[in-house]
């Protein structure tokens, strides 16, 4: 007897804004899975995962779009595609779209190729549009417009929408739709996918989580500081896997006396409740001869000077009683009066610098460092030269109008590098949006560009331009054996809706060429990832004592337009292909009920 095969039901849709999920994040593709036809469920926490691309005029202003109607379809070599109707940033019929529908690409629904406009009229308006293979293997392309007549076009070749044919009139068409939406959606069709397929997408999608914990049955070992070395292996959903420590009750073991003993352990979380700081922004921590510094935007001074703390714990940076200095504080001389935003520690060439924005009497922050002196305290505003302004290889400004700020480096593959963000006319409409450029620089003099800066990425996703912002700041790196990965952050610095983002370039790659980077669609980091957690953004990375990743960042308390931002910290987990999660937290890094372990302890003589 043939077994019937597994199949699973795949759902896109666009979300009903409602007071805090706005157009901005509801206009997008978002996918939900079933084994039964009538019980999706959401994907990527519903948030969405496709969202359209924004326009930029002639003077430079970005002009947000959203989607509707979205459109899942199989491809002819098996693979998958998507449409979907551009509109502009209220929902309305995007005059820059009219007879036009989006069109992505994609192998396995995780990864997704560049978007593309697909034009199937000049005059009148798409309502929704459907897509399938026709007789002959390639496209055709049925659609509705806002008089409720229909057409079809016909395309031999996705990639090529250039070849598409004129419209003709058609028949309606019927659309599979989930017989129960979900609630609060717009929802799209139905796909039915075989089981692997559906699988894979449903796993990619669904946030990673703890499993259960493996320890070895037996260990020897000849004193208590050798049995605190074995570690526990933690399990993920994914298929990764984490080593952690584990707290051992010895109490029963008198380690001069050979012998074997069955004892229990727990395993350690990194559990530094949330909020650490409050009222301090933009964070960062380094670990610097044997203790942990912690730099600061603090918004508890309105942002006036930079405030160093010192601990031998990152426990103790935080704790009642913290130790803190002002090493830079406002300077009219120097014309250091307001904005000292996000302060970074890096050692640049054996040196330690921070790198920081900070504006004078007239409002304009500007990227600027300065360097520990040889010897110096970190702790001691004497011991750093003083601060100079960021400039360009001729010596100018490193923008002759606008802001600078938020200034990062790291150095990949013997090339050194700083990252930052500019933004000009901002209030007026005139705005750029704040813009995220790089360039390289000479380790001996890192205040000096040694190329021209490259543009990288602007926000032109709907979870970047969100809340009246348009954003993308906060640059960090963090690198990989094989990726150079750059969180940064969008959306709304100061609400609920900031959100961390990841571009990333191999090792070994051009990182001067801008198409050689890759963005990511959706957040790695939002206010759906962390129960609690509310804008999460502009983080940093570093390693504890022990080598492990964690990310530092800022987050608020309340689901709030503006609220008091805080730092928050937590590891940043690798998935089975090496890829750096920053959702892996709380319950879903150590679960409680797999946290406690036994082991077979054999003392040696």
């Amino acid at each position: 007897m043939n077994e019937v095969a597994e199949l699973m039901k795949l759902t896109v849709y666009t979300r009903i804004p409602n007071q805090d999920y706005t157009g901005s994040l509801a206009n997008s593709v978002h996918m939900a899975c079933a084994d039964d036809p009538n019980e999706f469920q959401p994907l990527n926490r519903n948030y969405g995962l496709l969202f359209a691309v924004a326009t930029v005029d002639e003077n430079n202003v970005i002009h947000e779009k959203g989607l509707k109607n979205p459109y899942l379809f199989r491809t002819q070599d098996g693979a998958f595609g998507m449409i979907a109707v551009r509109i502009d940033a209220s929902g309305e019929d995007d005059g820059e779209s009219r007879g036009q529908i989006l069109l992505w690409t994609s192998p396995d629904l995780v990864t997704f190729d560049a978007q593309r406009l697909v034009r199937l009229d000049n005059e009148r308006y798409v309502k929704e549009a459907v897509c399938a293979l026709d007789s002959t293997g390639g496209y055709e392309i049925r659609w509705q417009d806002n008089d409720g007549s229909y057409y079809v076009n016909r395309l031999a070749d996705l990639r090529k929408p250039e070849g598409i044919s004129p419209p003709e009139p058609a028949e309606a068409y019927t659309v599979e739709r989930p017989a129960q939406p979900l609630p609060g959606t717009c929802p799209g069709n139905v796909l039915t996918v075989d089981g692997p397929a559906g699988r894979k997408v449903q796993a990619a999608w669904t946030p990673v989580h703890n499993t259960g914990i493996r320890v070895e049955e037996q260990v020897s070992v000849h004193s208590a500081g050798e049995l605190t070395k074995v570690r526990a292996t933690a399990l993920y959903s994914d298929g990764s896997t984490a080593d952690k420590r584990v707290a051992w009750d010895t109490a029963g073991i008198d380690f001069t006396l050979p012998g074997t003993h069955t004892i229990h352990g727990k395993v350690v979380t990194f559990d530094l409740p949330f909020p650490l700081a409050s009222g301090y922004a933009d964070p960062v921590i380094l670990p610097w001869n044997g203790r942990y510094y912690f730099l600061a935007t603090n918004d508890n001074v309105n942002n006036i000077g930079i405030y160093v703390r010192v601990a031998d714990t990152l426990q103790d940076l935080f704790a009642p009683g913290f130790q803190e200095a002002v090493i830079l504080d406002l300077n009219e001389e120097l014309n250091f009066i307001q904005t000292f935003w996000a302060p970074e520690f890096h050692v640049i060439g054996g040196e330690l610098y921070i790198l920081f924005a900070v504006g004078g009497k007239v409002w304009g922050p500007q990227c600027h460092l300065m360097k520990l002196n040889p010897g110096g305290d970190i702790m001691k505003a004497g011991d750093w030269s003083t601060p100079v302004r960021v400039k360009r290889m001729d010596g100018t400004p490193l923008a002759a109008d606008g802001i600078t700020l938020d200034m990062t480096y790291f150095k990949a593959d013997g090339t050194s590098c700083v990252v930052w963000s500019y933004r000009k006319g901002i209030g007026t409409p005139l705005d750029t949006g704040s813009m995220l450029y790089i360039a390289t620089v000479d380790e001996a003099n890192p205040a000096v560009l040694t190329s021209e800066p490259v543009l990288l990425s602007r926000p032109l996703l709907g979870w970047e331009n969100v809340q009246g912002t348009i954003n993308n700041e906060g640059p960090y790196p963090l690198l990989t054996e094989d990726t150079v990965y750059i969180a940064y952050s969008g959306g709304a610095a100061t609400g609920y809706t900031y959100a961390v983002g990841w571009l990333s370039i191999p090792r070994g790659g051009d990182v001067l060429d801008a198409g050689a980077w890759s963005k990511a669609g959706t957040p790695a980091l939002s206010y759906y990832s962390l129960d609690g957690v509310y804008g999460p953004g502009h983080n940093s990375f570093f390693q504890d004592t022990d080598g492990t990743t964690l990310v530092l960042y800022h987050g608020e308390e309340q689901l709030v337009k503006h609220g008091t931002r805080c730092s928050a910290i937590h590891r940043v987990h690798y998935n089975s292909n090496g890829v750096p999660l920053l959702d892996v937290a709380g319950e879903r890094d150590v679960h409680p009920d797999y946290a406690d372990c036994t082991i077979q302890v054999t003392v040696l003589a």
